[in-house]
């Protein structure tokens, strides 16, 4: 099909703002008579809290007020376990105990360095083991320490039989890290008294604006009506900006009706990494059955989400990895186990990939196990067990021929083709047996990953399309852009359907008191769900101005088109009309209304969580990555030299914005698989700034080879299917393969860094 506007590498309508510094964020935005308010932040990481004394903070002139857990209005617990304030207990190192307002930032924190706690420290569960043991609990009202809902069973078949045909079985652990997001901007929060009723309204750097309202209605005891939530110019997210931003605008809510004033939260780096949400660390446990030939014939695996001392995603981080746990295998027994698991230390929760970066990097490392002990190729042992039309996956969903897309085969050939694959297997081997120093690896994976919520949720959406009498369109979504470019796909989705140029496009920023609940803003369903709204939305539109033109020369709207912004006949040619004279005639002439409201609802999928069984996604993506890498042996480092990709997506909305979120995404993963770890002991946190956390930079980046996969999928709007994580999923298990190939050690823990590398800790060939 031929498109106008869609398909192509237009440019990022809010480029030009940003780049020459127009836009403001949160940061830059201030308010009359404005308060700044500081956390003071937990002294251990357990421990009973005896007395806060707030008198010397409150005597300190410009302090206008000082709250705690006793200041909060309703309830001081918000969703997923979290206080607004620790009251007599803190169970992490970023739990806050006080917060401070006052005149000035810096006599904030003086203030708050004068609010003296009086602890009782107490032992604590530091670790997953731990927290699988079980001995101390971090919640005494729970059994254990497994979090509510976050055991997800995913069973087909017999395991046991399925062991009992195969002529190897394989069983192995991984681990994963806890990682920052390391967005630039940190998290920001005004929140000030409603000036014309009850209520309050709060801006800042949100990431899901209604999760935020629901909860600060409750901490306050308001109607969620009464919670006005505006979104502010993000700085990038990747999922972080939620639970801490959630807390801080519950802070300051309280604080702004109890001063009558604004007030304004902005975190350090230090609270940003001691407070914000971090990628779940996992231990993952497999075993795994094959036969001679390398026929995968069971797969078992009890995977253990780490998720800190509170936790809200776990539930939906473990309900996704228990579908993806098997991998982009088909297996005919199948038994996965995933648990959240709480701990007394920072806490996992939303980061770009969401289950999948720790359980691929699992899987697709045993799978090249599995094929070195069976002295198989890794591609010919994929290419024999990678997902094909027709297979069923462990949920009992079948990938049906002409429905769902499965081309991971053709795509692990292309891949290796246009990688070198046996050419520079045959190189590296021989140039390793001359080297001494640098040795030589390549490595490779792959992964399929489900689109949208899927059995995780409704994915609902809704946007609103007005359009003026000058002709000028203004979309407003209420979903989040936050740096993914989901404002210019859409806009792309409304001119395609509208035939006309991206030019007459604008924005409204999304307002909980304007915009409909249309759930949080995740799982890759900008362009899924959120530009299927918009879609809708410019079709009623689109629609409606036909019918207009139609009445007007006495023909049916279904032989009317709109093309590069001219309504015309499809066939008579001499009936037509400008985009502009027909807006002015809907609007002026007959008073028709060019406002309208997309709402996509697809329902929820059918699936039984007690048992897994169900469709678990309505469609999927696919991707494969092989990696060349060099290793430096007397220093440890690793250097990613050049990177093959293959991503199957549907449709590219805009294929320069998705060859950039494909390779951001990957250079994430090489981060997350090299260098990044946000180090503690005994809950303490050491990782405090980026100068002992560590990020890619430019001088980091491969060469990348990225080939997108297009098919014809009906799902999204115009087929598109959202690509926003998947682009992280194969880095670390193709560097990790492409290192055991170069040193002959097989490293089953992230992140493969100087020391593990060098050192050999829990090396093992």
């Amino acid at each position: 099909m031929k498109y106008q506007v869609v398909n192509k590498p237009v440019n990022r309508l809010d480029a030009f703002e940003k780049v020459t510094g127009r836009v403001k964020y949160v940061g830059d935005v201030n308010f009359g008579h404005q308060l700044y308010a500081k956390t003071v932040y937990a002294a251990y990481p357990h421990a009973k809290i005896i007395k806060i004394d707030t008198s010397k903070a409150e005597a300190l002139p410009g302090v206008a007020a000082v709250i705690t857990a006793r200041d909060v209005p309703a309830t001081n617990v918000m969703f997923g376990r979290f206080p607004v304030l620790a009251d007599h207990e803190v169970k992490y190192i970023g739990d806050g105990v006080a917060v401070v307002a006052a005149e000035t930032k810096d006599v904030a924190s003086q203030a708050a360095a004068l609010v003296e706690v009086e602890y009782e420290t107490l032992p604590g569960v530091w670790s997953v083991d731990a927290g699988i043991e079980a001995n101390l609990k971090v919640h005494d009202d729970l059994p254990d320490n497994v979090i509510e809902s976050s055991h997800y069973p995913m069973y087909m078949g017999d395991v046991q039989k399925g062991f009992a045909e195969a002529d190897h079985v394989f069983e192995q652990s991984y681990r994963t890290q806890f990682a920052d997001q390391a967005y630039i901007e940190p998290e920001v929060i005004i929140a000030l008294p409603d000036p014309y009723r009850i209520g309050v309204e709060i801006h800042g750097s949100i990431q899901n604006p209604y999760s935020i309202r629901e909860n600060v209605a409750k901490v306050l005891g308001l109607k969620l009506s009464q919670v006005r939530v505006i979104q502010g110019t993000i700085g990038g997210s990747f999922g972080g900006k939620d639970e801490s931003v959630m807390s801080m605008a519950a802070r300051c809510s309280v604080l702004a009706l109890k001063t009558g004033r604004p007030v304004k939260m902005v975190l350090t780096r230090e609270e940003c990494f001691a407070e914000s949400c971090k990628r779940h660390a996992y231990l993952c446990n497999y075993k795994v059955g094959v036969k001679a030939d390398g026929s995968i014939t069971a797969v078992e695996d009890a995977i253990y989400t780490q998720g800190g001392a509170y936790n809200n995603k776990a539930m939906f981080a473990n309900w996704r990895g228990s579908v993806h746990a098997a991998g982009a295998y088909y297996s005919p027994n199948v038994k996965t186990d995933v648990y959240g698991i709480y701990s007394n230390t920072i806490y996992g929760g939303a980061y770009r990939g969401f289950s999948a970066p720790q359980i691929v990097f699992a899987n697709e490392s045993l799978m090249d196990e599995i094929a070195e002990y069976l002295k198989m190729d890794p591609r010919d042992f994929r290419l024999k067990n990678c997902l094909k039309a027709g297979d069923e996956i462990a949920t009992g969903q079948i990938l049906k021929p002409g429905e769902i897309e499965v081309p991971l085969a053709e795509m692990i050939r292309d891949t290796c083709t246009r990688a070198d694959w046996d050419e520079k297997r045959k190189r590296f081997a021989a140039f390793n047996k001359e080297s001494k120093v640098i040795k030589r690896g390549i490595g490779m994976s792959i992964t399929f990953r489900g689109t949208g919520l899927g059995g995780e949720g409704i994915d609902c959406a809704g946007a609103t399309i007005t359009i003026d009498k000058d002709g000028s369109i203004n979309i407003q979504s209420d979903l989040i852009e936050m740096g993914q470019g989901m404002r210019t796909v859409h806009a792309q989705i409304a001119a395609e359907v509208l035939g006309v140029g991206l030019d007459r496009m604008t924005f409204s920023t999304s307002d909980t008191s304007v915009t409909m609940d249309g759930g949080p803003t995740v799982a890759s369903r900008g362009t899924l769900a959120g530009g299927k709204a918009v879609m809708l939305a410019a079709q009623k539109l689109k629609d409606r101005m036909l019918k207009v033109a139609a009445e007007d020369w006495g023909v049916d709207p279904a032989d009317l088109e709109i093309e590069h912004e001219v309504v015309s006949h499809k066939e008579r040619k001499e009936l037509e009309i400008g985009f502009d004279d027909l807006v002015l005639r809907c609007l002026q002439g007959l008073g028709v209304t060019l406002s309208a409201q997309g709402w996509h609802t697809p329902g929820p999928e059918h699936l039984d969580h007690a048992t897994g069984r169900g469709n678990a996604y309505p469609s999927y993506i696919y991707g494969v990555a092989v990696s060349d890498i060099s290793v430096d042996t007397d220093t440890g480092r690793i250097s990613v030299d050049h990177v093959a990709l293959s991503y199957e997506l549907g449709r590219a909305i805009n294929p320069q914005q998705v060859e950039g979120q494909l390779i951001g995404g990957f250079m994430q993963g090489i981060g997350y698989a090299i260098m990044e770890d946000m180090e503690s002991k005994d809950g303490v946190l050491l990782s405090r700034n980026f100068d002992d956390y560590m990020i890619p930079t430019a001088a980091d980046l491969p060469v990348f080879d990225l080939k997108l996969y297009e098919t014809d999928d009906n799902i999204g709007p115009f087929g598109a299917k959202g690509v926003g994580e998947i682009g992280i999923e194969l880095a670390a298990p193709s560097i990790a393969n492409a290192l055991m190939f170069a040193t002959g050690r097989r490293i089953r823990e992230l992140p493969l860094n100087l020391e593990r590398v060098l050192i050999g800790r829990n090396l093992t060939k």
